[in-house]
């Protein structure tokens, strides 16, 4: 068994396709870059869908949360807090949790001051609230430890923080330090992405998801790619009963042909 799990990880680290060729200095033969099938229509059909911007995501996702008048630091740190109670949770209930917070000051030092259970009936009811308090008390503490009460600025110190993955790293490096360091790849742009074969084989996790998007989407996509597929997720592509008869893809996706 040991063996296996080496091998696996051995496999994973290889994906990005640097092979012993490379390491002996032979130069490997161009290959054509891998796309998709039909998927620049997929992108510009789902952009119409989206034009009204009226899926939840666009009226009360996280970059609808912080207070845009805030100090720069205040609203990174109020960034990051929202994108952590956003884990397993509706938009309309992560809103109307940081509403709730921002009436009390959000800082850093106003939740270090505040105790457990305070925390708990603002945030409640929010996906593992409990779990929550207890990663929102231990990042800001080591925020206003480490990092002067502002947010790190790379994925790789981001993610060390309790209670934040890389998608909350992507989505915080690109909403409140305006840089685009990866793709931020939820259940809504896994599901979908999958569905239409954007990834050269069935991924089963996020982060596997994000790495085959890497490989072939265009840098100046990624951005854009979490905010539209959420709300087309939230509105469309449901996870359960999709409506694929409303759906401007039908004809060419995948999915909706097995249906």
């Amino acid at each position: 068994p040991r063996r296996s799990r080496r091998r696996k990880s051995v496999a994973i680290a290889y994906e990005s396709g640097q092979g012993d060729g490379a390491e002996q200095g032979t130069p490997e033969p161009q290959r054509p870059r891998w796309e998709p099938r039909d998927w620049r229509q997929q992108l510009e059909r789902i952009r119409e869908m989206r034009r009204n911007r009226d899926a939840p995501v666009d009226e009360m996702g996280v970059q609808k949360c912080y207070d845009s008048s805030a100090p720069p630091q205040v609203m990174r740190y109020q960034v990051l807090l929202s994108l952590m109670l956003s884990s397993q949770t509706k938009d309309q209930v992560t809103s109307a949790a940081m509403l709730r917070l921002r009436q009390r000051g959000l800082t850093v030092d106003s939740i270090l001051q505040m105790d457990d259970a305070t925390l708990g009936q603002i945030i409640y009811p929010v996906g593992f609230w409990r779990n929550k308090v207890k990663y929102i008390k231990q990042t800001t503490a080591i925020l206003k430890q480490k990092y002067g009460g502002d947010i790190p600025r790379t994925v790789e110190e981001l993610v060390q923080l309790p209670g934040v993955g890389p998608k909350m790293a992507h989505l915080a490096m690109n909403i409140a330090w305006d840089s685009v360091s990866g793709i931020a790849v939820d259940t809504h742009v896994h599901r979908i992405t999958n569905r239409l074969k954007w990834v050269k084989k069935e991924t089963r996790y996020p982060e596997e998801t994000r790495v085959a998007l890497e490989d072939w989407l265009p840098r100046d996509l990624w951005s854009e790619l979490n905010w539209l597929l959420v709300g087309f997720g939230q509105q469309t592509c449901l996870p359960v009963n999709p409506r694929c008869n409303e759906c401007l893809n039908q004809d060419i996706c995948p999915a909706a042909k097995r249906r």
